[in-house]
């Protein structure tokens, strides 16, 4: 059977090098975006990890732990949301994933003050810190001083804006908000308008939250958060726009001297060609958690296996558990136990090589490489991994699902396992231009190499 398997890798397998740095090599897709002349702006974003002489598998680990901690607060706060009753005094609020992988620069106020913010599709709420600060956390930029702007305004209680929050009071400053990220993180203050500034494009009026007392764990990459959610206090629904697309560079880019940097596009100025590899899916909702982007999968192949999965794996829940989130900020990708345990067995049965049981990497799945034969490179063969979406079957490239390390003589697989919700993390997203069709409610996948935007 292994001989087989072998005899057949032109259509089961991939070929994975590996050289100290452990590249990969495993389709070279050069699609580029169309750029357009149009509204909107582009914006550099920065991994959270950027120049911290990580190596690409250390970075992987560190994502992992925030991204499990991202998940675990995803899980408990949907659990959570179902045990809790309805009434006039309590009532049930959505959930928001918090904080996130890649920053994005901007400036707020006039005169503008420059300031990084985290970018989070799983939530809303455009905020920073301001003064007078009850309680800040340290941040790499300046606490925002409103009194120094001369278009700073407080939004009244009456205002479309204030009655979207989750939680708000109307007091002596106007709306006051209380926004939460479920592990006690929250930022609580006075909402306001402000001039943002998104590379040289100003947007005058835009709501967001001028925190006061912020508290939590995750934030202080930044100065604040920006939500590119689905709700009405999201940047995305406040300009708008109906398309916004990211591009994440790989993770091995990172540790690179050039220092490639990923981009997010409001507006179409990057968005889908008429090139065939294009993979279009429709968006769907989830009234229980508005905020999320959801997809729908329908299965899973490893090699030229579909994998026995229930359709009902993904669906969302009428509970509103369960489905598939896509999400920029949690970096591998999760699935619901029962799918990622039929994922690793076949994982298992067509790898080469031996599992490592050591369980020192944090990875749920991991291979033991063979030893160099002293030419600097190793090469493994490994299944390909394709995820069947509505209307499009994404073949991913080796190395946005395998992460190799020399070092320590081991190749993982970056997916865990979950339950109550599965996500699609920006490991899988990597060297794509992912494309938010919000007119449509599609979202595209449209392969490029993302540092050369």
């Amino acid at each position: 059977m292994a001989s087989s398997l072998l005899s057949l890798s032109t259509i089961l397998f991939i070929i994975f090098s590996l050289q100290p740095s452990f590249s990969t090599s495993r389709r070279v897709l050069d699609v580029h975006a169309t750029r357009q002349h149009e509204t909107g702006f582009r914006v550099v974003l920065k991994h959270v990890d950027s120049g911290k002489n990580l190596t690409k598998f250390e970075r992987l680990q560190r994502g992992v732990k925030r991204g499990n901690h991202r998940l675990q607060r995803l899980m408990e706060n949907m659990m959570a949301s179902l045990s809790v009753e309805t009434s006039t005094t309590q009532v049930t609020s959505p959930v928001h994933a918090g904080n996130g992988e890649f920053l994005m620069n901007l400036a707020i106020g006039t005169p503008p003050e420059p300031y990084a913010a985290i970018m989070d599709t799983g939530s809303d709420l455009i905020w920073t810190q301001c003064k007078p600060c009850t309680k800040c956390f340290d941040a790499p930029t300046p606490v925002f001083d409103p009194k120094k702007s001369s278009s700073f305004s407080k939004i009244p209680c009456s205002s479309s804006l204030c009655k979207a929050l989750p939680t708000s009071d109307c007091g002596s400053d106007g709306c006051e908000y209380l926004y939460s990220y479920g592990d006690y993180s929250s930022t609580e203050g006075v909402l306001a308008t402000e001039t943002f500034t998104f590379d040289t494009v100003s947007v005058p009026e835009v709501g967001f939250g001028c925190g006061e007392d912020n508290e939590g764990s995750g934030f202080n990459q930044g100065g604040g958060l920006v939500g590119l959610g689905r709700g009405p206090l999201s940047l995305v629904s406040q300009l708008k726009q109906s398309k916004f697309s990211y591009c994440l560079t790989s993770i091995s880019d990172e540790t690179s001297s050039q220092n490639p940097t990923s981009t997010l596009v409001m507006g179409s100025l990057a968005t889908e060609t008429a090139n065939s590899s294009v993979y279009t899916t429709p968006l769907i909702k989830n009234p229980s958690h508005p905020s999320f982007y959801y997809l729908s999968l329908v299965g899973i192949s490893v090699g030229n296996v579909d994998l026995p999965i229930k359709k009902s794996t993904f669906a969302v829940g009428s509970d509103g558990t369960g489905g598939m989130i896509i999400d920029s900020g949690t970096t591998i990708t999760y699935l619901q136990e029962s799918a990622f345990e039929l994922v690793k067995k076949e994982f298992v049965s067509q790898m080469i090589l031996n599992v490592d049981n050591s369980d020192s990497t944090g990875l749920d799945l991991c291979f033991e490489l063979p030893e160099d034969d002293g030419s600097g490179e190793t090469t493994i063969e490994i299944p390909k991994l394709v995820f069947h979406f509505d209307g499009a079957s994404l073949d991913l490239p080796g190395e946005n699902y395998m992460i190799g390390d020399v070092k320590s003589g081991l190749v993982c697989l970056a997916m865990g396992s979950s339950s109550g919700i599965s996500i699609f993390g920006n490991i899988q997203q990597q060297n794509m231009m992912v494309v938010h069709d919000l007119e449509k409610e599609t979202l595209s996948f449209v392969p490029t190499k993302c540092d050369q935007l």
